[in-house]
């Protein structure tokens, strides 16, 4: 709900464009540039599953321990070992961590640099803010 500071004199929203101009070349090149349905759903999903926190600690020991099995991640993330292997469950079926057998043992890894400049990026970012206060 818009609270009166957001309305300008004259009743319009404060950012709203004074003049409705619609820049044709712009619009057509962001248009262009935008990416397909499919691959925004599949970003959306990615993210989506980078927004539960339990995940988020089980990738953000996996960008600090390297390849790790189920035990050590829920060892040092604090969680049981059957929610981890739930968690690493969802996050191989959408890419962003591998496994690899030995024996009986299974061991996780991030699936590949982008996941880790991802992550990296999101916490320079935050550290960022918290910097800046």
């Amino acid at each position: 709900m818009s609270s009166t500071s957001d309305i300008a004199p004259g009743g319009t929203p404060a950012d709203a464009c004074a003049v409705r101009v619609v820049d044709p070349e712009k619009v057509a090149l962001v248009t262009a540039a935008l990416p397909d349905a499919e691959t925004v759903a599949e970003l959306a999903q990615v993210f989506g599953l980078l927004s539960d926190p339990g995940r988020l600690r089980v990738i953000t020991a996996l960008l600090e321990g390297g390849e790790m099995c189920v035990c050590d991640i829920a060892a040092a993330c604090g969680h049981s070992e059957s929610a981890v292997s739930h968690a690493l469950r969802l996050l191989r079926a959408n890419r962003v961590v591998r496994v690899r057998r030995a024996g009986r043992m299974a061991y996780y890894r991030l699936a590949d640099s982008h996941v880790r400049m991802l992550l990296d990026l999101a916490l320079t970012h935050v550290g960022h803010g918290e910097e800046g206060t």
